[in-house]
């Protein structure tokens, strides 16, 4: 009887962990097996028509999918980074959604972590928006050209 319960005991461990395994998290799983790094884009909208995009932002990007316009104002590696720039944004009354984008690129992986180390160091709004200004500049130089 005491060996059954503690075999049962052990059937049920090892079959939680498989279960954790191969369901738990998938997103995690299928984000560690893809190519690349995590970025967060900051988007400020999506549009069906390219004349109805309204924006604040002077630097922003604009890639078609699906026939839908999205609308990027930031992009970072940084959680803490991701935050300010959304305190920010609401303050201006500016609604932003997280996109998570994987890309595959040192040279704007290298540059991206520079300028959220500067954006880390800083607290004026206006510096933290021309640096995101120039990370928008660097994905359009980068990664649209590849």
């Amino acid at each position: 009887m005491k060996k059954t319960i503690i075999k049962g005991l052990f059937f049920i461990v090892i079959g939680f962990f498989i279960g954790q395994i191969l369901f738990g998290d998938k997103i995690e799983l299928i984000k560690r097996l893809q190519k690349g790094d995590t970025y967060y884009f900051l988007e400020e909208g999506v549009y069906t028509d390219y004349n109805n995009i309204q924006s604040n932002i002077n630097r922003r990007i604009i890639e078609n999918k699906d026939n839908k316009y999205h609308v990027y104002i930031g992009i970072t590696r940084d959680k803490k980074v991701l935050d300010k720039l959304i305190n920010i944004y609401e303050n201006k009354n500016i609604n932003v959604s997280i996109k998570e984008i994987i890309l595959e690129s040192e040279e704007f992986k290298t540059n991206v972590e520079q300028f959220d180390l500067l954006i880390r160091n800083t607290k004026d709004t206006n510096q933290i928006l021309t640096i995101e200004e120039v990370v928008i500049a660097n994905y359009q130089e980068i990664i649209k050209k590849q």
